[in-house]
């Protein structure tokens, strides 16, 4: 039985599955859709975030589901646009390598030192904020109009700078941590 408290991760759990359709209409060049259901999806993390926030409806599976779903779209349309030769192969292939050493990192720290609580770090939460903007800016330069090749080389970059740092201070914060756990 669905209860109130279950429509966040509900959300999230849609949101997962606008991922296809997403990569569809990246794949065949229908830019305008994909940009349409790329926003839905980011107003579905919006709106599931904050009835978990303003209710109390958060839940252990709503942690793993909520950033799992915002992977698998951001990963999906990286992935796509790297395809498209929209974005650089390089960078894409930076965004994957810390989203494995994050998940590598997680599973290494349940499994050795204590149950994980997902917190992402405020250098995290902008370099999440940077990759959807850049996203939204390279499907618009498709699908729109041609934007300014200095302002999405500076967004590239900005991702770059901000995927190295953010897999960098997990690395580190989970070290510490582990390593406190352990002393103690």
């Amino acid at each position: 039985m669905l209860r109130a408290r279950d429509i966040p991760n509900v959300i999230s759990v849609l949101r997962i599955l606008l991922v296809l359709p997403v990569i569809y209409l990246l794949l065949h060049n229908r830019f305008r859709e994909a940009m349409l259901l790329f926003f839905v999806a980011g107003v579905s993390d919006a709106l599931d975030g904050f009835l978990a926030r303003q209710f109390d409806w958060r839940s252990r599976l709503g942690g793993i589901l909520d950033p799992l779903a915002d992977k698998f779209l951001l990963v999906s349309v990286f992935l796509c646009l790297g395809w498209l030769d929209a974005l650089p192969w390089w960078l894409v292939g930076l965004v994957i390598l810390r989203d494995l050493v994050i998940v590598a990192g997680a599973l290494a720290y349940h499994l050795t030192v204590e149950k994980l609580e997902a917190e992402p770090s405020l250098i995290s939460k902008l370099n999440t904020a940077l990759q959807i903007l850049l996203a939204l800016l390279v499907v618009y330069d498709l699908g729109f109009a041609e934007l300014p090749r200095p302002l999405l080389w500076g967004m590239i970059y900005a991702v770059a700078l901000t995927t190295v740092l953010s897999g960098i201070d997990y690395v580190v914060s989970w070290s510490r941590r582990a390593r406190y756990r352990r002393q103690r």
